[in-house]
């Protein structure tokens, strides 16, 4: 389990075939603290596991599964990606709970400069994902827990701060770009519970 609160920005060293899948060497350093093998880390919000590192990079394997249902087939060397160690039980829970399991992919349709520095990014968003989602609720996007400014049938906005600009990749993000999302892992509860009732009722 994650928190959405992304501890530092790492870079792509390389991607090399294993099978169907791939390894991507990710040069990093606050999440090598305290690294072991096995242990997760989430990449753009994906859950990953280590199966490799040393003092200034780690790697991960991703299935075919991975690279189809997120953004990580675009990624090349020297792309930046967010990174976050997984949540330990007495860590605050800043952002919101997220499992690193991403739902899906968007790209950002435009991103607007505010007179006061922050911006306001915004995302198409199709009708599976769409019913998940509600406004000043909690989504993560490329594994930043953000809040939901505005929303429609098929687009949402969030209001970006320009700390959360410079020290994660939505910095470098630019229109046609394409993001992880995950919503908020209790709307899906609900959504569960409440159909269970009605076929049972």
């Amino acid at each position: 389990m994650f928190t959405g609160l992304v501890e530092e920005c790492g870079r792509v060293l390389a991607l090399e075939p294993v099978g169907d899948g791939v390894r991507l060497r990710i040069a990093a350093s606050t999440v090598l603290d305290d690294v072991t093998m096995g242990a997760s880390i989430a990449v753009n919000g994906v859950c990953l596991t280590v199966v490799d590192f040393d003092d200034e990079s780690f790697a991960i394997d991703a299935v075919p599964e991975t690279m189809d249902r997120s953004s990580l087939g675009t990624l090349e060397p020297g792309s930046a990606v967010n990174l976050e160690r997984s949540v330990r039980a007495h860590d605050r829970l800043g952002g919101h709970i997220v499992q690193g399991h991403v739902d899906g992919t968007t790209t950002i349709t435009r991103v607007d400069s505010l007179d006061d520095g922050s911006f306001e990014y915004h995302f198409g968003l199709d009708e599976q994902t769409a019913r998940y989602v509600v406004e000043k609720g909690s989504i993560t996007v490329d594994g930043i827990s953000l809040t939901v400014a505005s929303l429609s049938d098929d687009a949402f906005s969030i209001a970006v701060i320009p700390h959360t600009a410079s020290v994660t990749t939505l910095g470098e993000r630019a229109v046609g770009d394409l993001v992880n999302l995950e919503v908020d892992v209790l709307a899906k509860y609900v959504e569960r519970q409440l159909n269970l009732r009605q076929v049972n009722s």
